[in-house]
């Protein structure tokens, strides 16, 4: 079985004393009461990557990022290179987020040319899938998330897929067990038709407001292998009550 994972992804919040802060408590409970069997991850903002990269380290918690440009160089005013996240020691970048899809623009060519230049730069990308309300009310879900992967993901991929159901990020609607459970057994079934043997261990990740209340059920899910947490993930308390739901395996 892979190991599991949860992802903190903080988004626009946080100066460096909140930062500071917030990764001071985080790592101090994990050193009282260590846990095994989970990777641990928290992508602040660009501008924490240095600070947050320090203070994590000698701790089990790796450092993500939230965006990179699709080439490693270049008169990209604005844009940081996956190569210069390797560079202050991020590990993990998470990319075609629905906010990022949504404010920027961003379509499936634009998430695999950044996939692609992640993997060059050795991150392990988080790539991000998922149905707005009205796709899902249309009965869109399956075609949506289909095209999603085939144009998200690049062939040999070897990364990390995260389901989020735009409806349920942020608005503090979380998809039902059953909803989540036919939904990621259809994107396991899909990896394995576009990808083969290797869609079989590929992890895939739930997101849309996961916190502490009802994390331990999403995560007992079969086919689900961790969390991108949002909110939650700012609350020291709430990331490390959901790490801790990761059941055994």
């Amino acid at each position: 079985m892979s190991t599991p994972i949860i992802v903190g992804n903080w988004k626009m919040n946080g100066l460096s004393a909140d930062s500071a802060d917030r990764v001071k408590q985080i790592t101090a409970d994990l050193a009282a009461q260590p846990v095994s069997g989970v990777e641990i991850v928290v992508c602040p903002p660009f501008t924490q990557l240095a600070l947050v990269a320090t203070a994590l380290k000698g701790s089990p918690v790796a450092l993500g990022a939230q965006d990179c440009h699709k080439d490693a160089k270049g008169a990209h005013t604005g844009d940081i290179a996956a190569c210069m996240l390797k560079d202050v020691g991020t590990t993990h970048v998470i990319l075609g987020h629905s906010e990022r899809r949504r404010d920027h623009g961003e379509v499936d060519e634009t998430v695999r040319e950044k996939t692609v230049s992640a993997i060059a730069a050795g991150l392990t990308p988080i790539v991000c899938i998922g149905e707005t309300e009205d796709q899902r009310q249309e009965g869109q879900t399956e075609d949506t998330l289909g095209w999603q992967i085939k144009g998200s993901l690049p062939d040999g991929f070897d990364g990390i897929v995260a389901y989020e159901p735009v409806w349920a990020i942020g608005t503090g609607l979380a998809a039902t067990s059953e909803d989540i459970q036919s939904t990621v057994a259809f994107i396991r079934a899909e990896l394995v038709r576009q990808f083969g043997d290797a869609g079989k261990s590929l992890r895939i990740l739930y997101g849309g407001s996961v916190d502490a209340t009802n994390a331990a059920s999403i995560l007992a899910i079969p086919d689900v292998a961790g969390a991108l947490v949002g909110g939650a993930s700012l609350k020291p308390d709430a990331f490390l009550s959901i790490v801790r739901a990761v059941p055994a395996r």
